[in-house]
């Protein structure tokens, strides 16, 4: 059984910074390309950044520069770290794994977790 837990959202002013993990459980994490996903409230849900099988990632124009995406494969555990935050990133963030690189940038990832909320408050 495939278990996907976020941890480390909370509530900062603007300008602060939050790290987000993720631990996956129950599958081949190195085989899987992973992503953070955020919802805001009242809009659709995004891919904010990317982390392929090979370490290549990729971010959403809305956080290129501000937050940076990680992964250990010995832990099983995926990282988000986000500074400087603005009061648009307050979302509730998930973390989300798929074989396809596609799958997880269509928003449709096989395997994803219950999320964490991040709020950011001038």
């Amino acid at each position: 059984q495939v278990e996907v837990v976020e941890s480390g959202g909370g509530s900062v002013h603007t300008g602060g910074a939050l790290r987000l993990s993720c631990v996956a459980s129950g599958l081949s994490f190195d085989n899987y390309n992973l992503a953070w996903i955020r919802q805001a409230p009242g809009k659709e849900r995004e891919w904010v950044a990317l982390i392929s099988t090979s370490s290549a990632t990729k971010y959403s124009d809305t956080v290129r520069g501000r937050f940076y995406i990680s992964r250990d494969n010995i832990n099983n555990t995926l990282t988000l770290q986000m500074n400087s935050l603005k009061a648009a990133d307050t979302a509730m963030y998930y973390c989300a794994a798929d074989r396809s690189l596609w799958a997880l940038m269509r928003i449709t990832p096989q395997y994803w977790g219950q999320g964490t909320q991040v709020t950011v408050s001038s």
